[in-house]
């Protein structure tokens, strides 16, 4: 089932409110984003050039600290459309829960899909995904386990869309091999999903079957500009993932003071085990709060972080009533 968190117009249509009256905490968007720079005319007039995308993947190298061939696509949703392609269909294996687009993808190429729960039973899968650290539970692995791991299958996709705070989970550093693929997005960590920018990091020839996919122009100019300047900006990094993870113990004490356990999360995301999903999911939607629960869970609530004082303080309010 492909749902989603971001879903807003949902929530609007049953509990009421303008667009701006919510606070949308279903997704693992950081709610504090990077201020964006002002950006050339030719951003918006003139087709990316060359140089320019040369720039961009030079920013995303040093900054996943990569020597990997690079491709910028349109947020790591577009390279997840684009792995099925890799390879003639077969047997291809994801270790669950976790993003649903990465199974309904496969199954949508006609791969035949298995989901698992255990990281070895990935092994022989002619396509193994595995995302790290994991999205809604924050499972993690490490570099080590996903390497022998890569032996063990044909192509070993590891989405690290959530690992911007955990430098030390990526495999980017890695020597790149052609049965190994790392996915990263921009728009979580630096809040600017709607850029719609991500990158592809993997062996040459693997980047290079995937480019001739993507075409001459998979990402805009202002993505281009935006995700440069940003990617260069290591000390906004640094400070970000030091907020974050004092917003992660804020978080956690909010949610033992209203009676939730935790499951885990990231710095972007927490997910909490509540008596009942859809009510605590409910009870937030009447302060226009809304927060993601699972198909598959009657007592599974993921919320992202809160950005501003003002939103933690109707949080706050929230879960004590």
């Amino acid at each position: 089932m492909r749902d989603h968190g971001g879903n807003i117009d949902a929530a609007r249509a049953r509990w009421g409110g303008r667009a701006e009256d919510w606070i949308d905490l279903s997704t693992g968007i950081n709610r504090m984003p990077y201020p964006l720079p002002p950006l050339s005319t030719e951003a918006w007039t003139a087709l990316p050039t060359r140089a320019a995308m040369e720039g961009l993947i030079v920013a995303a190298r040093q900054a996943y600290g990569t020597q990997a061939a690079v491709l910028p696509v349109a947020g790591a949703q577009a390279a997840i459309q684009m792995m099925p392609r890799l390879r003639p269909p077969g047997i291809a294996r994801v270790l669950a829960p976790t993003y649903n687009e990465h199974a309904a993808s496969l199954r949508a190429a006609a791969w035949t899909v298995e989901e698992v729960s255990m990281p070895a039973q990935l092994a022989g899968a002619d396509l193994a995904v595995v995302v790290n650290p994991n999205n809604p539970d924050g499972r993690q692995h490490t570099p080590a386990d996903l390497q022998a791991l890569a032996e063990r299958a044909g192509l070993l996709v590891v989405d690290e869309s959530f690992a911007d705070p955990y430098p030390h989970l990526s495999l980017a550093s890695e020597t790149p091999r052609p049965g190994l693929v790392i996915l990263r997005s921009f728009g979580k960590f630096y809040g600017l999903a709607g850029v719609r920018l991500g990158f592809v990091l993997g062996h040459e020839d693997t980047i290079g079957k995937l480019s001739a996919m993507a075409g001459p122009w998979p990402v805009s100019g202002a993505a281009i500009e935006v995700g440069a300047k940003a990617l260069a900006d290591r000390d906004w990094a640094a400070a970000t993932i030091a907020r974050l993870a004092s917003d992660c113990d804020r978080m956690d004490a909010l949610a033992l003071r209203a009676g939730w356990r935790l499951i885990g999360g990231t710095p972007l995301f927490r997910s909490y085990r509540v008596p009942d999903a859809a009510a605590a999911q409910a009870q937030l939607a009447t302060h226009h709060i809304w927060s993601r629960i699972f198909p598959w869970s009657g007592d599974w609530l993921r919320l992202g972080l809160p950005g501003s004082a003002a939103e933690w303080t109707r949080l706050e309010g929230a879960l004590a009533g």
